[in-house]
């Protein structure tokens, strides 16, 4: 099971995510390239090599040309449009959109608005857009199994807002991060942010201080402030990541019987549990008592969500009970690497065994984005990927 693992021992911010994830492996071209397809103008990625108390790592700035852009789109529907109206696959859409979504929902508790309504002020600007996006991009280009999160330490003092001077950790960062646990007073400043936290919380699987990996991978992300600790996000990237207190199992396969009810509604079950975190969902055709036909609904997902999926399943399906089994899931290692074609790049994913690549494939996402935009067959997409891949030995 690939794992990525986030140590928040000194918070975490949109830009320390950023550089975090680019100094793991994560290609800064095909950053750049992805967040050009936001179709955003005014903005500037700095990426370059920094190093805080000795630590070294990467530091990704991000800066507003003009000022004007800097406050343009400010409401929840607005990004949602921008986000949607994109090029970008559609992983990245729901995660991206899935952050933003846990801003608007705490914000919307703190001052008592409607979601849609919501004015998000900082992160409403282009370079916390462009922070919020580029976590999605990268996380969706690491393709981690399972997403581990440490304590999150939240800092101390006050910060100043759209609001005034409040306290740290802000409203908003309370909101989002409940249930969550937390750490205060190891600096004296805000050091997890609104954006930070929405990250984490919208893609982790697991909040957790123990837990079992094996490092193949890591990456600093620096960030701006001085503190007696290093101002910086490690993120580790391996095997393992299951909590050691665990009893049994790394996974939940949760399965519900349904015959009554409309099948259009399936697409939007489907997409409301992988936008929850669910590792998988797939329907099977069944008869039931009666000789009824009827659908085998089936979610797996990390033991942490089991809950968060039945609410769904209960609230969005026509269902009165849920089965629920302890599984154990066996992955291959695997890495995303990204390719040159006649196209464009191409997202690589390579999968092994023993330390052997045994198997690789283009990305789907990908494939069917360059067939949308050249108005061709996405199997034509594929067959010169492949061309390419084989031409540079990279398929065994």
């Amino acid at each position: 099971m690939k794992t990525l693992y986030y140590d928040c021992f000194a918070g975490i911010s949109g830009d320390m995510h950023l550089g975090a994830l680019l100094d793991a492996g994560v290609e800064e071209e095909y950053l750049r390239d992805e967040l050009t397809r936001l179709n955003v103008k005014g903005w500037e990625l700095t990426v370059r090599k920094e190093s805080k108390k000795g630590i070294q790592g990467t530091r990704a700035e991000v800066t507003v040309k003009e000022h004007r852009s800097h406050r343009q789109h400010t409401r929840f529907r607005e990004i949602r449009e921008i986000i949607e109206g994109s090029t970008l696959a559609p992983g990245i859409k729901k995660l991206s959109l899935r952050i933003f979504s846990v801003i608007a929902e705490a914000e919307a508790k703190v001052h008592g608005k409607p979601v849609k309504d919501v004015m998000f002020h900082e992160v409403g600007a282009v370079d916390s857009i462009i922070d919020i996006v580029g976590a999605a991009v990268c996380i969706h280009s690491l393709g981690p199994d399972r997403i581990v999160v440490s304590p999150v330490q939240l800092g101390s003092g006050f910060v100043q807002c759209a609001h005034g001077t409040l306290p740290v950790p802000a409203p908003a960062v309370v909101e989002i991060l409940r249930g969550v646990p937390v750490l205060t007073g190891a600096v004296p400043f805000e050091a997890t942010t609104p954006t930070g936290a929405a990250i984490i919380r919208a893609a982790a699987d697991e909040f957790t201080g123990s837990v079992a990996v094996t490092p193949e991978k890591t990456g600093y992300g620096i960030g701006f402030r001085d503190g007696d600790i290093p101002n910086v996000l490690r993120v580790i990237i391996g095997e393992g990541g299951v909590d050691t207190r665990a009893a049994s199992g790394n996974a939940v396969l949760l399965e519900c019987n349904i015959d009554d009810m409309n099948p259009e509604m399936y697409e939007h079950i489907m997409d409301t549990l992988f936008d929850a975190g669910a590792a998988d969902v797939f329907l099977t055709p069944i008869i039931m008592k009666k000789s009824r036909p009827g659908v085998l609904l089936k979610v797996l997902v990390s033991s942490g969500k089991a809950d968060d999926m039945k609410r769904i399943v209960f609230a969005e399906t026509s269902t009165f009970g849920i089965r629920s089994y302890p599984v154990h899931k066996t992955a291959l290692d695997r890495d995303v690497t990204s390719l040159d074609t006649p196209y464009g790049p191409v997202r690589i994913k390579h999968a092994y065994l023993g330390g052997r690549k045994i198997k690789s494939k283009p990305e789907y996402d990908d494939c069917r984005r360059i067939a949308a935009e050249r108005g061709i067959p996405v199997q034509e997409v594929y067959r010169v990927v492949s061309r390419a891949e084989f031409s540079e030995g990279g398929i065994e």
